[in-house]
């Protein structure tokens, strides 16, 4: 059985390709290298990622609708034998969320043994009413069959409305049920540990690439190295994952 990873949330430009990348990684460094996907139509960042060997699938022709690209990468989903990570633009969220809740995709997957698992991202600042209104979309509208994984990136600002963190939201609250992880993205606004991630994901490296980097100093790297070692300390306490 194969876990379905698919990172999906309207907004742009709030890390999802940074979540897919991370995931990518992990599931690499436990011996279960994934098959990645990058569906974004406008900003391919992960298929930036060479170390991740990802396919590029276009889902959309211009800003219409190709069923048949969606058909295809339902094809390549259900006769993967590994897991499978799909970072998916914010400009198909729309489309590609219609159609497999309208094709009942989530059901056929659990019908040929997968597990789908859906990561959206909530962002603090100005996005943050967007992309919890994001969440709650994703949530009341796709079955039970799928589970999901929030991932908390403060790096725009605090995660708080009125003085409530996101797990005290009413979006939250009426969707607990249905989240099976909340993952934390670390804090990382700031001139050192901000920095040195934000020019790593920014040059498209992965982690194992950036600390084997002898133009880094030794201080870079160590910084690198505790990101990534609180990042997939959350993610080996997911079981879902």
């Amino acid at each position: 059985m194969a876990k379905i990873h698919m990172v999906l949330q309207g907004k742009g430009g709030v890390g999802k390709s940074m979540i897919a990348a991370v995931l990518a990684q992990y599931k690499a460094g436990k011996g279960n290298t994934p098959i990645c996907i990058d569906t974004d139509p406008v900003n391919a960042t992960f298929a930036g990622y060479r170390a991740l060997d990802v396919r590029r699938l276009k889902l959309l022709d211009g800003d219409e609708i190709n069923t048949r690209h969606f058909d295809a990468l339902i094809e390549q989903i259900a006769t993967a034998a590994a897991d499978v990570i799909i970072d998916n633009g914010a400009s198909s969220f729309v489309p590609l969320s219609h159609y497999l809740i309208s094709n009942q995709v989530p059901a056929l997957l659990q019908e040929l043994g997968h597990e789908l698992i859906m990561h959206t991202v909530i962002t603090g600042g100005q996005a943050l009413q967007d992309t919890v209104s994001g969440f709650a979309q994703l949530a009341g509208q796709f079955p039970a069959q799928c589970q999901f994984v929030t991932w908390l990136n403060p790096y725009w600002g605090a995660i708080e409305h009125e003085g409530k963190g996101f797990e005290q939201m009413k979006a939250y609250v009426a969707h607990k049920a249905r989240v099976s992880a909340i993952i934390q993205v670390p804090p990382l606004k700031d001139e050192t540990y901000g920095r040195d991630f934000a020019d790593m994901l920014q040059a498209r490296l992965t982690f194992d690439e950036a600390l084997a980097l002898s133009s880094l100093t030794i201080m870079t790297r160590q910084r690198l190295k505790i990101v990534k070692t609180q990042l997939f300390a959350q993610l080996d306490n997911a079981a879902v994952l």
